[in-house]
């Protein structure tokens, strides 16, 4: 299965979480910058308004795609203790990076808000959506930081998952829409017939839009 491009999957899996139409606690939040046209989409369809939810992950010493933890927008930093400790990084060295991740999350998120409040999550049925999912590492972060927020229940949809990611996850959300998990797993744009980079200027007006 391969998408046109991000708009032709916000459609299709705003189809699968059409049940979730004219809920009144229903809040639809996006991973950027990739997840914004996704989401907006289904936030559209579904008749709910639209934020974001930061989350990076923290990378190993000279391996920065490995993440030895993570933090989102709220909330302390979340740990990998067993990969901290089989690596042996030094927690100064996880708190440094913990710090710089979190300056840039606030920067993006007054830049991408432009001075709307973050939005309110407890007692919600919160959807977090992104683009595709990989390892998996931004969105678990994403949802430790949401659960702590109190959400009524929280959802996780995205069109493209790897199989391992989506059990991970499972654990995390109290439900997934996923349209497709495949059996391999190279990179979320291979499931795309068009994957351009999205600009800021794109989710500065589509959450303007949506809010």
């Amino acid at each position: 299965m391969t998408f046109r491009d991000r708009t032709e999957a916000g459609r299709k899996l705003a189809a699968v979480l059409g049940h979730l139409a004219g809920r009144k606690d229903l809040l639809v939040l996006a991973l950027p910058r990739g997840g914004v046209p996704v989401a907006a989409e289904v936030a559209r369809a579904l008749g709910a308004p639209l934020d974001v939810c930061f989350a990076h992950k923290i990378g190993a010493p000279n391996n920065p795609e490995f993440a030895i933890g993570s933090v989102a927008e709220t909330g302390a930093p979340h740990v990998e203790e067993q990969a901290v400790q089989m690596l042996r990084v030094p927690y100064a060295y996880v708190r440094e990076e913990a710090a710089i991740q979190q300056a840039d999350i606030a920067r993006r998120a007054r830049q991408y808000r432009e001075g709307r409040p973050p939005p309110d999550v407890a007692g919600k049925c919160v959807i977090l959506i992104d683009d595709g999912v990989a390892t998996g590492s931004t969105a678990h972060a994403a949802l430790l930081a949401l659960r702590e927020r109190g959400p009524a229940r929280l959802i996780f949809a995205t069109p493209v998952a790897a199989a391992d990611t989506m059990q991970r996850l499972a654990a995390d959300a109290d439900e997934l829409a996923i349209l497709y998990v495949p059996s391999g797993f190279l990179a979320v744009g291979e499931f795309y017939e068009r994957f351009e980079q999205v600009g800021d200027q794109e989710v500065v007006e589509t959450l303007k839009e949506g809010a």
